[in-house]
């Protein structure tokens, strides 16, 4: 880095959804503020989630929703700027939206509002938008940084990091926020996939068969990752099981661990059986699983776990299986198949008011790089406006 660098106050590396709004946030604090996006689009995960309607906040957001090693650190920023501030926002700008469930905000139309919206708070702000920065480097320069990059060289006393995750590598994503921020010996604990479609092998592999079917279960974790529980919808596919059950669960799991499938939650499948006018058949008993589960996986698991004898206590302890089915997936889908990537840099380096490093004063790290996840339903979306307006505020 020899050549004359463009000055700027504010320099953000990344143009997903942190990146902008911390950017919008600065450059209408009167801050000169430069944007650099490595490919040549803004928004590109904004414009693809919600099958293209961006599920772009949950009115039931807290701090309960996210994933941490430190699980107090989102506590400040998401208190400071909630989903009532986003909302405010998406209505200030006539977008037209809708609750589908369980608090989750979708556009009616296109995502393309999302990023629109953003780009014209970018704009009001005056930020520069560069798209095409590529072969990003970084070093310290007095109190400042200087960012070369194919679209020419620049400097600033402030430097956010909002590159993203490793989730979704199609899209563009890359590891560049955990060289940062190892760069200036900030720790990064161990990126994973996460809200990602499992894996099953061995003779867990026969349920591929009845890939296509889905049903309404609570599926639990138990293991290393924590104790969590989520009652939606699971997908079977032809690796394993998906669905928005199991993606929630995918990122308390970890690798070599239980989870646990109830398929009736809340109903007592087999009691009609143990009535003494009951018939006790195979019959009887693939009728009481189809009252209550697709006829398929009905069938499958009256074969797969099916009474031993019909006695009481047979049918007692069938009940309970399917109240409690253990599977031990073998892995993720991996990366190409996460929504986002769980793990990052380490809170415990960053002011959770806002999202410096400790160590290294005037750089900054907000959104999906940072070790905060969150569950599926907008609440990524929300710990990226919230961290982005935290950062963009302290700049």
């Amino acid at each position: 880095m020899t050549t004359a660098a463009r000055k700027f106050d504010v320099i953000v590396l990344g143009g997903g959804a942190a990146g902008m709004m911390c950017a919008a946030t600065a450059g209408q604090r009167g801050r000169r503020v430069a944007l650099l996006e490595h490919i040549g689009q803004v928004g590109r995960k904004i414009l693809i989630s919600g099958g293209g309607r961006c599920n772009f906040t949950n009115l039931h957001c807290g701090p309960g929703n996210f994933l941490s090693e430190n699980v107090h650190f989102a506590k400040s920023a998401l208190a400071r700027y909630g989903p009532r501030h986003f909302l405010e926002l998406v209505n200030r700008y006539g977008i037209a939206w809708h609750e589908k469930k369980l608090g989750q905000l979708f556009c009616d139309y296109s995502a393309s509002a999302i990023v629109d919206m953003l780009l014209e708070e970018c704009a009001q702000g005056e930020v520069e938008v560069m798209t095409n920065a590529h072969a990003i480097e970084v070093e310290r320069r007095g109190s400042g940084f200087r960012v070369g990059s194919s679209e020419g060289e620049f400097a600033a006393e402030a430097l956010v990091v909002a590159t993203g995750g490793l989730s979704i590598p199609k899209m563009g994503a890359t590891g560049l926020g955990y060289e940062l921020a190892r760069q200036f010996g900030i720790r990064v604990i161990e990126p994973r996939p996460a809200l990602v479609p499992l894996v099953l092998g061995g003779d867990e592999a026969r349920w591929t068969d009845l890939a296509g079917v889905a049903a309404d279960v609570e599926v639990k974790t138990t293991g290393s990752g924590g104790k969590a529980k989520f009652r939606e919808r699971m997908l079977v596919t032809h690796l394993g099981f998906s669905g928005p059950a199991i993606l929630q669960a995918s990122s308390y799991w970890r690798p070599g661990e239980e989870l646990v499938v109830d398929f009736a939650p809340g109903i007592d499948v087999l009691g009609e059986l143990m009535t003494p006018q009951a018939r006790r058949t195979e019959t009887a008993l693939k009728q009481a699983l189809r009252d209550v589960l697709p006829q398929s996986m009905a069938r499958f698991l009256a074969d797969e776990g099916g009474p031993a004898g019909w006695s009481n206590a047979a049918l007692e302890s069938c009940e309970q299986r399917l109240h409690n089915w253990a599977f031990r997936p073998v892995n993720t889908e991996g990366f190409g198949k996460a929504e986002v990537t769980a793990g990052g840099v380490d809170t415990n380096a960053l002011n959770a008011k806002t999202m410096e490093a400790r160590n290294a004063p005037g750089l900054f790290f907000i959104g999906e790089v940072v070790d905060v996840t969150g569950w599926l339903g907008g609440f990524n979306f929300q710990w990226a406006w919230a961290s982005g307006v935290a950062a963009g505020q302290a700049v």
